[in-house]
């Protein structure tokens, strides 16, 4: 059959002459939704291409706080000097980090602040410290960046409330949340006691990462009676960050690594020491934020809001001795897992007073794992970081993490390590949030998103439950039935109504049977020998 019909002539009938028209008209249509769509989200600012930030669960409301207070005097944490222009790489001149904590739902919904945006401002910096860490970094690379950022996730926000005042409660431990439907988690209400005030806890970020990446498991976080303070680091390892300090010029820092500075008498900086001055750098911004968080604990907020040139923390002054902050938590994902550990070596101490660590996929290419360490942990793996063997100084990482830990227990450190299965090394930061099926089909995650953050968020209440009255809940009541990582028992596999889980299935709902989700490797209950 011809495609089109012909006369007896062998002339195609006049009707076809509409032909180019009709063509035309039907490509329009695809153009007109996308000029539609793009109308749509710039009158709803919704971002376009990616999905907003979701709104954060909990019985409390989240509150949000950018902090930026100079170091004094200035810390010189190595002698590292730029090449290009001879300055130094690893002097500490501010800390910068965000506190995300509860507030009360009606005080949130009474704020007339303004969002903080996902990507801090300027656009440019990030989109050139992007381009710098691809090695593309160029006038015209940095300007495609920052128009890819202004379009894909230019507008978004984080949903918390701006300098809402801190809640009256605080949190003696949290019950799970089934669903992340606000209706329902708010029916789990926290048991609420006055116990010395917010549990605290310190984030470090990864590499190519920024305070911001980690916004939603910092919220989620926050929303359960939690207060966190996650850092922005300055070590070369965030893409690009601002610093700022009144009445002196703002300076910008963006992503370096060891092949742009060099000692202090002009030698070549190897990738070791270049990574032990990172750590360094990151312990001591990590022993700042400390130091501030314990001002404003001690009453001297409005001394800590007229210090901060980004402007917020009107309300730190009523903060005085509503946190816990004799007895902190450290926490970290990647190269900010390691930092965490790093944290922990010699303590607890005043300067770096933490009383357990959440370690989430610890670094493979930054630097030795600190094995000083005397406190609870909590370790956890994405299944891209279990399943793939790296060698880590001469053996495999997975080993390494697991005789930590194991050396830990045996210190009488209650510490637990397992992997989270179906989730990659970004299943913990907003990215996937964002973008969900670029990032599971770039990093071969296979959990929904929402579900794999949900995850985290449970395992670290139940560590942080067991950090405040020493009960083992939840995942941490279970033995370890994996001592390695096993690929034939994946994300799914396991099916409600097998094993001992039954009845705890039907009664708790479905996201107790952990076995779908999870592989414990160590325990600080003990093994059950062999895996079902």
């Amino acid at each position: 059959m011809k495609p089109f019909s012909q006369s007896a002539g062998g002339h195609a009938p006049k009707a076809t002459a509409s032909f180019p028209f009709n063509f035309l008209r039907w490509r329009f249509v695809p153009v007109f939704l996308g000029l539609s769509y793009i109308l749509y989200c710039k009158l709803t600012s919704q971002p376009i291409f990616a999905h907003p930030l979701p709104q954060h669960t909990g019985p409390y409301a989240v509150g949000a706080i950018d902090i930026e207070i100079p170091v004094t005097p200035v810390r010189t944490i190595n002698t590292a000097r730029f090449k290009r222009t001879s300055t130094p790489a690893f002097d500490l001149h501010t800390v910068l980090f965000t506190v995300y904590y509860p507030t009360t739902y009606a005080a949130a919904k009474a704020s007339t602040i303004k969002r903080h945006p996902w990507i801090p401002r300027p656009l440019s910096l990030r989109a050139q410290g992007y381009a710098k860490a691809a090695h593309i970094s160029n006038w015209l690379t940095d300007k495609i960046f920052e128009i890819a950022l202004r379009t894909l996730a230019g507008s978004i926000t984080i949903p918390a409330a701006v300098d809402a005042p801190l809640s009256d409660t605080a949190t003696k431990y949290s019950q799970f949340s089934t669903s992340w439907d606000r209706a329902e988690s708010q029916e789990k209400v926290l048991e609420q006691t006055d116990i010395g005030g917010h549990p605290v806890i310190l984030f470090s970020h990864g590499t190519v990462s920024s305070r911001t990446d980690y916004s939603h498991y910092a919220g989620e976080l926050a929303a359960r009676g939690y207060v966190v303070v996650m850092l922005e680091h300055r070590d070369g390892s965030c893409p690009g960050s601002m610093i700022k300090r009144k009445r002196l010029p703002k300076e910008k820092r963006l992503i370096f690594d060891e092949s742009e500075v060099e000692t202090a008498d002009g030698k070549e900086l190897g990738v070791e020491d270049f990574h032990k001055a990172q750590l360094s750098f990151r312990e001591a911004e990590i022993e700042e934020a400390v130091r501030v968080m314990k001002l404003i604990n001690m009453g001297r907020g409005a001394e800590v809001y007229e210090l901060n040139p980004r402007g917020e923390g009107v309300d730190l002054v009523n903060w005085a001795g509503r946190l816990n902050t004799d007895e902190m938590i450290v926490a970290g994902h990647s190269y900010g897992a390691t930092g965490a550990m790093q944290a922990l070596r010699g303590g607890p101490t005043p300067a770096r007073p933490f009383k357990g660590a959440i370690i989430l996929d610890p670094g493979k290419q930054s630097g030795p794992l600190n094995r000083d360490i005397n406190v609870p942990m909590l370790v956890v793996h994405s299944n891209s970081w279990s399943s793939k063997t790296s060698i880590f100084y001469g053996r495999a990482h997975f080993d390494t993490v697991k005789e930590i830990v194991e050396e830990n227990n045996g210190r009488g450190n209650p510490t637990w390590f397992m992997t989270s299965l179906g989730t990659s090394h970004p299943s913990v930061t907003d990215a996937p949030l964002l973008e969900p099926w670029i990032l599971s089909f770039t990093t071969g995650a296979t959990i929904d998103v929402y579900q794999g953050l949900r995850q985290y968020v449970h395992v670290a209440e139940d560590f942080l439950a067991f950090l405040g009255d020493g009960k083992a809940r939840g995942l941490l009541a279970e033995k370890a039935e994996f001592p390695q990582y096993d690929a034939g028992t994946g994300l799914g596999v396991w099916k409600p109504g097998q094993g001992d889980n039954q009845q705890v299935w039907e009664e708790k709902g479905g996201w107790w049977d952990w076995r779908s989700y999870w592989q414990i490797h160590v325990s600080a209950t003990g093994s059950s020998g062999d895996k079902n």
